[in-house]
């Protein structure tokens, strides 16, 4: 698919899509490459690249009998 996108008086071009975020690549030909984007805070960023965290989340949301109630959490903690 194909879309002519013209730009104004002051080189400024509009998607048609408000509020979107994109990635602009630049190739050496010229040729501009915009992907959709989602901008994540660098607390985000390390939360989701947290691997051992992510399989907890994951292991805690497949066998939820096995997770800790505040209350045992705290109990943990105490006898460590």
């Amino acid at each position: 698919m194909s879309t002519l996108i013209s730009c104004d008086a002051r080189g400024r071009a509009s998607l048609g899509h408000p509020g979107q975020d994109y990635r602009l690549t630049e190739h050496p030909d010229g040729t501009l490459v915009l992907e959709p984007a989602v901008i994540l805070s660098e607390l985000e960023h390390k939360f989701l690249s947290n691997v051992d965290l992510q399989a907890e989340i994951a292991y805690y949301q497949a066998h939820p009998d096995q997770q800790l109630t505040s209350s045992r959490r705290r109990d943990r903690r105490n006898h460590a």
